[in-house]
């Protein structure tokens, strides 16, 4: 079974790559011909949009993937072409680029959109691109796109486009990871409200869930101290949020990991105090065990004790000296009153 399983996929991948070697020809074709340009692609983008018949499955999809096709692809809906092909060019990236590259010629050209919309939203993403221009002009593409094909649906009262519809959810995500980055947070109660339905939602809650699980693992991935530190102030908007006890957990294991020094996250002095504001902010029960449990850590560790006692001394000078100040000019301009009266 295994050996069959294994001598399906190279029959698969070679299947697709096929497709992707006809697309890339039809494309050229259509890139060469300005008078049959608009037809050539409207019929590309026909044909991409055709569902899966049981030949082409049997070459694509093994016996287990062929009975589960429609819950992975389709959602609820029949397989089609291109979404065993926007899997394809997420797994084989490299046989996608030359079809990208002539979509990118024709940006201008009626169902070039449309194209690239079926075929690379599960690309566009899973790879991070450093240009910001290009990444703006696939995204605007994917959004024309999309809308065209949705509307295609709407007026045929079809449901063909279903499963590029389910992309949402992947931009969800992504912004959830980036809109405290992006000042967009206070506009967070909202962003609750347009969550789309996740099908596990019965295991990892509802939306507030959703965004505290993918900040949780953008802050592990954090390793500017700029921007660590700006997710850190933007955290208080999470204050009043319902959360099970797991999204609970997670995050004030998360943010715990950034308050004391050392491996696996070295947070700098800065982080480790925004870290502890952000959990005493978030998590007030508990707040003086937890302060407790680090120093008894802490002294652990000998070689922290010269720095620690030295910003303890900073920190004790400045506060005797701010509270010098106040006193200073209290007395100033309490003397100052009666002159002035």
């Amino acid at each position: 079974m295994q050996q069959q399983n294994s001598s399906s996929k190279p029959r698969s991948s070679a299947y697709l790559n096929v497709l992707s070697q006809q697309i890339q020809k039809r494309l050229q074709r259509a890139a060469a011909s300005s008078s049959q340009r608009r037809n050539l692609l409207q019929e590309l983008f026909a044909d991409i949009a055709l569902e899966v018949d049981d030949r082409a499955k049997g070459l694509i999809l093994n016996r287990e993937e062929h009975a589960r096709s429609h819950s992975e692809y389709g959602i609820n809906g029949p397989l089609s072409f291109y979404d065993v092909l926007a899997d394809y060019y997420v797994r084989v990236p490299e046989s996608g680029k030359p079809i990208l590259h002539l979509i990118v010629q024709l940006w201008s050209q009626s169902f070039a959109s449309h194209i690239f919309a079926l075929l690379f939203h599960k690309w566009l993403f899973e790879f991070q691109m450093d240009n910001a221009d290009v990444l703006l002009r696939y995204s605007s593409a994917l959004v024309q796109g999309a809308t065209n094909v949705f509307w295609i649906d709407i007026q045929s009262n079809t449901r063909r486009f279903q499963s590029l519809f389910q992309a949402q959810r992947d931009l969800y995500l992504l912004l959830s990871r980036f809109m405290f980055f992006y000042n967009s947070v206070g506009k967070l109660e909202s962003f609750l409200k347009l969550c789309p339905a996740f099908s596990n939602a019965f295991f990892i809650g509802g939306p507030a869930e959703i965004v505290v699980i993918e900040l949780a693992d953008q802050l592990q991935k954090l390793k500017v101290e700029p921007v660590l530190l700006h997710y850190l102030s933007q955290i208080k908007f999470l204050q009043g949020l319902e959360l099970r006890m797991a999204t609970s957990t997670r995050l004030k294991t998360c943010l715990y990991s950034f308050t004391s020094p050392g491996g696996p996250m070295y947070p700098t002095r800065a982080v480790r105090h925004a870290a502890w504001d952000a959990l005493d902010l978030l998590f007030p029960v508990g707040r003086y065990p937890r302060h407790i449990i680090s120093l008894f850590f802490r002294l652990l560790y000998p070689w922290y004790w010269p720095s620690s006692c030295w910003n303890f001394i900073v920190s004790c000078v400045k506060a005797v000296f701010y509270t010098i100040l106040r006193l200073i000019f209290s007395r100033f301009w309490k003397l100052r009153e009666p002159k002035m009266a």
